[in-house]
């Protein structure tokens, strides 16, 4: 099995969909400057990396894992598959992925502290070997056009600075006939739902993030992410102007998550 080609050139390439205009971004409910939010987020991962599963599951009451598994499920993963998982540092997408019959997998994160506590995993056993891992932004990544049959990126598009660029460079690695899905806390519909949902996420979990790792601003900043993220519509719109075609959305748990695919036809 042929290994992805890594690009010899690096630089970013801005495009015509990238939003390259504004001098800020949100950072939760603040607004910093660009150059800022890849740093401000680089802190919040360093200080979560070693709880980072234990963060999701109290994030999401452990149902992620259930959201991981109906992702993987309906990439229906085959052992000629390739998969570049974007933000992907502890490699639970990758595992995953990789158990259900895909071939390779090749994890892409930012953050150095994730990479190296997704490295120690004890989970990874026989599949070390079919597992690849490298530090690279979401905005432009170190592989080569139309070389990987799935990417995937899940809970980590909304805290990329660039997002339009990110979904951009998942386009451009895919082959024809690819497909890109992106797990994401989004919108909560349901009225009652909403309203415990919001008093678990920013009066609990910042709580929570102080008694674990004596840091509730890493917690709430997560909370506030979630709330400051386009909506599905949105960001099915998002992948539109990246190319994809075929859009799905799949919402999950009265939309505390949703699942987006997309195709790249050539």
């Amino acid at each position: 099995m042929k290994k992805l080609t890594l690009r010899k050139d690096r630089t970013p390439v801005l495009n015509r969909t990238s939003n390259v205009n504004g001098d800020t971004i949100d950072f939760g409910y603040k607004t910093v400057q660009r150059a800022e939010k890849t740093k401000l987020v680089g802190n919040v991962f360093n200080s979560v990396a070693k709880s980072y599963d234990l963060m999701n599951d109290l994030m999401s009451g452990g149902i992620h894992r259930l959201w991981r598994m109906a992702m993987i499920d309906w990439m229906a993963p085959q052992p000629n598959h390739k998969l570049i998982d974007v933000a992907g540092g502890t490699g639970d997408i990758s595992i995953r992925f990789l158990r259900a019959g895909g071939g390779s997998a090749y994890i892409t994160d930012i953050n150095h502290s994730m990479i190296n506590n997704g490295r120690k995993r004890s989970k990874i056993g026989q599949l070390k070997k079919r597992l690849h891992w490298s530090i690279a932004n979401a905005e432009c990544m170190p592989f080569s056009d139309c070389s990987s049959d799935f990417v995937t990126i899940a809970f980590g598009l909304r805290n990329v600075t660039d997002r339009q660029a990110a979904i951009d460079e998942a386009y451009r690695v895919l082959k024809p006939g690819g497909r890109f899905l992106c797990l994401e806390f989004s919108h909560v519909q349901n009225d009652l739902l909403k309203s415990v949902y919001d008093k678990w996420s920013f009066n609990v979990l910042p709580l929570m993030g102080k008694m674990i790792l004596n840091d509730s601003f890493s917690y709430r900043y997560l909370a506030e992410s979630i709330r400051a993220f386009p909506s599905k519509e949105m960001l099915a719109d998002m992948f539109s102007r990246s190319g994809f075609v075929q859009i799905r959305i799949r919402t999950l748990s009265g939309g505390i998550a949703c699942i987006h695919s997309g195709w790249k036809l050539d």
